[in-house]
């Protein structure tokens, strides 16, 4: 299937195409926003946002609602903290973990209710 214009096509007039260009994201922030999305592609790490929806919660807590083991799971963390979607909280040895803020939650919550939409 070829994707191109047609020979004769001169592109949209209505468009001022450099003036869309200026508006652009830069390539860094497409790159975050991907990132960001990529971490939303593994089943475990949507669990792992859905239980802390409910709850802030260790990772032991988290071991034991996910059915996974502590390594997994504290790895699964990592990424999500690094994409700024998770973040924890230490109180002595115990760390627990939680949303990083209202966005995660909006957007996560978003997605399942366009997923349930008909």
């Amino acid at each position: 299937m070829n994707e191109a214009c047609e020979d004769s096509c001169l592109g949209t007039t209505e468009l001022n195409l450099a003036e869309l260009r200026d508006r652009l994201i830069s390539t860094t922030t497409a790159t975050q926003v991907s990132d960001w999305f990529k971490a939303l592609g593994d089943p475990t790490r949507v669990r792992i946002i859905h239980a802390l929806l409910q709850s802030e919660m260790c990772v032991h807590d988290l071991t034991q609602v996910l059915e996974m083991g502590q390594s997994a799971v504290s790895h699964q963390l990592r990424l999500l903290r690094n994409v700024r979607m998770v973040k924890r909280r230490k109180v002595g040895k115990t760390v627990y973990y939680s949303l990083d803020d209202n966005h995660v939650e909006e957007i996560f919550g978003q997605t399942l209710q366009h997923l349930r939409h008909e």
